[in-house]
């Protein structure tokens, strides 16, 4: 994980970082469901999972997940990402 990334989450609760965990965790299973997952637009390896209030912007690169950023959501989260 890069240093971003690391500042991300640790800035979530214990709750949210639980929740990230399990989500990360269903990813790299390969079980999608429950899940609500988006690709990003103009992407072709970057999605989104929508969790509460939480969103978290992943690559699939070479069948691997690599995360790129954990967020609340707001008017800004996917911006960058575009």
């Amino acid at each position: 994980m890069t240093d971003r990334l690391d500042k991300e989450i640790n800035k979530l609760s214990k709750k949210e970082k639980a929740t990230v965990k399990e989500v990360f965790n269903k990813l790299r299973s390969g079980d999608q469901s429950g899940l609500q997952i988006k690709k990003l637009r103009l992407r072709t390896d970057i999605y989104r999972v929508r969790k509460g209030k939480l969103r978290i912007i992943y690559r699939v690169v070479s069948d691997k997940i690599k995360l790129l950023a954990v967020e609340r959501r707001s008017e800004k989260t996917y911006r960058s990402w575009t």
